[in-house]
């Protein structure tokens, strides 16, 4: 096998899904066929890259089997039948997707004031099937009671939960430990919990949680559709008399049973939250929109939301769209004051079914997010990778790394820092000593959860801007970095002040920006990715020292400190920054002597090196003052009324000796 094509074998791993410990057999092979270090390090490195793309196509194959299960789960609901083995079919597929050895489903009995087991999938014990909960005793009890999701590890050794003989010889009988309970809420109150469990100790991860509530939800829609179809029956039974009341009914209910159907055959092909408001508006023959949580009517919203129906607001109908308690926009019925019960389910069914269709875009948004970021380190911590590669993996992201790019960074100013965004020391004596010897520890963690919660959504910010504008973002030494194509036309600090500006719409906060200097071919050229980023940190960090924090600015904006800023990648790159500073500071000078004629220059040489006296420098230039004077006036004129200031004297004194120096070069 050539050295040069060490990923072969584990391309055929791949391929065929092999497990994880098939993958440390080539190297094992080459070792044993004395393969050299370099042939064993490649083959290493291709063992890592292997492993976690096949992390990633296990984690994307969990993903989809967990969209699957809802989806198969809505569509259970929108031809329901039998509760019972709908209610089965949700335990079984949560049990399956969690990886558990049990799961089940309790239900609250309003006469009797407790909760008893109402479905279990996998359980051996009979006691267990048939045990019943306080309320507020055991995890269950206080899931029905709260009407909020708790885990423990390790049930009997958790001291938060009321711990009943019967409940805990049930728990101990079946074998369980480790148990992940999430209520199953008809409007703002609960009627049931769902459970996932294990015979061993666990950690459930904040996914599992969100998951298993999306079960819960779907459990509580079927027994409020069979409870409605009970309710149905029963009117039918009761109202023979009134058929065409009935007939009515029926109409109704058969229309919301096809809306039903309607909305899981838009999810199942794929349709957007857009699709699922134009197919109700359809329905209910109004105008339905989708709108973010933030552009709702608030106080709509919230009554929606704590109520889980959708309420009447003015002209219109609201209804929350949400998921796991956040609250992620709302779908409004435009027109309607009067809305009939049906319809207003109708309205509901589609608002849960919008937060099934965010919550996997988000899915999706974030997989593609850890991609592109996972790109940008690579470009910025191995400059080695292969070219070809490179411009494959930014292919799938919609992304030119054969284009001009600027590297960019990106921190969050905190109100008070110092200069790097680190809060400086305290002036003033010490705190007095006080019996809460822990507040100030307390207010240093609320403090870097603060900080953590802006970086976070300033990674957020830039992953988004990065997607749209096909460039890459990531996370990185405490702020964000971004590697983003330059548009014709395009500067470096344009792009910086752009950026500046929209991070800090979207973050709702002050937003500092330093740029690189373009990089041509980040693919080409890799190695000049992490340069690029070490001079946009540079400005990063110059902009805050200048007290501009929450501005975006590149090497060139900062005049003569821009030459220390840039660090130039190559010795054209050196050139180009001199140049560019002397064309800036006073080319409109050059540009006069050279279409004129005159002696700007080399007045401005002589009124520097004579103090900037007039009357010294007619002396070594032997002219009359007035003459001087007219001179400098003209300067004023080219340069600006602040050209003797002294930053602008100092950057002007510094442009003329570099220009003296390039002419003389160039002679």
């Amino acid at each position: 096998m050539p050295d040069d094509q060490p990923e072969t074998p584990y391309l055929e791993l791949l391929a065929r899904g092999a497990p994880a410990e098939a993958y440390e057999r080539p190297v094992l092979r080459a070792r044993a066929e004395g393969a050299s270090a370099a042939r064993l390090a490649a083959l290493e490195r291709a063992k890592l890259l292997a492993l976690r793309v096949r992390g990633e196509l296990e984690g994307r194959r969990r993903r989809e089997a967990e969209l699957s299960a809802l989806f198969e789960t809505a569509h259970d609901l929108a031809g329901l039948r039998d509760l019972d083995a709908v209610l089965q079919a949700i335990v079984q597929r949560a049990r399956s997707l969690l990886g558990t050895e049990v799961a089940y489903l309790t239900l609250n009995d309003p006469q009797a004031g407790d909760t008893y087991m109402r479905v279990t999938d996998g359980s051996v014990s009979a006691r267990f099937q048939q045990l019943r909960l306080g309320m507020g005793e055991g995890l269950g009890g206080l899931v029905a009671q709260t009407a909020r999701p708790y885990v423990t590890e390790s049930y009997f050794d958790d001291e938060r939960f009321q711990h009943t003989r019967t409940i805990d010889s049930g728990v101990k009988d079946e074998g369980l430990a480790a148990i992940l309970g999430v209520p199953l809420m008809l409007g703002s109150g609960v009627i049931g919990v769902l459970f996932a469990a294990d015979r061993r100790p666990r950690v459930f991860e904040r996914e599992q949680v969100a998951l298993l509530g999306s079960f819960a939800a779907h459990a509580a829609v079927a027994i409020d559709t069979a409870n409605l179809l009970a309710e149905t029956r029963s009117a039918l039974a009761e109202l023979e008399a009134a058929n065409e009341i009935i007939r009515d009914r029926s109409e109704v209910i058969e229309r919301a049973s096809e809306v039903h159907d309607r909305l899981t055959e838009l999810v199942l092909r794929g349709g957007g939250v857009h699709d699922v408001a134009a197919a109700v508006a359809e329905v209910l023959s109004g105008t339905v929109e989708f709108t973010e949580a933030h552009t709702a009517p608030a106080a709509a919203v919230d009554r929606s939301r704590a109520d889980g129906h959708a309420v009447r607001h003015g002209e219109d109908w609201i209804a929350a769209v949400s998921a796991g308690g956040e609250l992620l926009g709302a779908l409004v019925l435009r027109g309607h004051p009067r809305l009939d019960p049906v319809d207003q389910r109708t309205l509901e069914r589609a608002a849960m079914v919008t937060s099934l269709l965010l919550l996997a875009r988000r899915s999706a948004d974030e997989a593609e997010q850890r991609v592109r970021g996972e790109l940008l380190d690579d470009l910025l911590d191995a400059p080695d990778r292969e070219p070809r590669l490179l411009r494959e993996r930014a292919a799938r992201l919609r992304a030119d790394l054969d284009a001009p790019h600027v590297v960019l960074a990106a921190g969050i100013d905190a109100p008070g820092a110092a200069s790097g965004g680190v809060p400086g020391p305290a002036a003033g004596p010490p705190p007095e000593e006080t019996d809460e010897p822990d507040r100030t520890g307390r207010a240093h963690r609320a403090e870097g959860a603060d900080e953590a919660a802006g970086r976070q959504r300033l990674w957020a910010a830039a992953s988004h801007l990065a997607a749209t504008r096909h460039g890459l973002a990531a996370a990185r030494d405490g702020g964000t970095v971004l590697l983003l194509p330059l548009a014709d036309g395009e500067g470096a600090d344009s792009l910086a002040r752009r950026t500046a500006r929209q991070l800090g719409t979207a973050v709702r906060a002050a937003v500092t920006v330093g740029a690189s200097a373009p990089v041509s071919a980040p693919a080409a050229r890799p190695g000049e990715v992490a340069s690029a980023y070490a001079e946009a940190r540079r400005c990063l960090e110059a902009l805050r020292v200048l007290g501009r924090g929450g501005q975006g600015a590149a090497a060139e904006d900062f005049g003569f400190l821009g030459l220390l800023l840039g660090g130039a990648r190559d010795g054209a790159g050196d050139a180009a920054r001199v140049e560019g500073f002397i064309a800036r500071t006073i080319g409109a000078v050059v540009d006069y002597d050279a279409r004129r004629g005159t002696d700007l220059v080399r007045t401005l040489d002589a009124y520097f090196a004579s103090g900037m006296s007039p009357a010294r420098t007619k002396d070594e230039l032997h002219v009359h003052v007035n003459t001087v004077a007219q001179r400098l006036e003209r300067v004023g004129r080219l340069l600006g009324p602040d050209w003797q200031s002294p930053s602008r004297a100092l950057e002007v004194q510094l442009a003329l000796r570099l220009h003296r120096l390039a002419s003389a070069i160039a002679r």
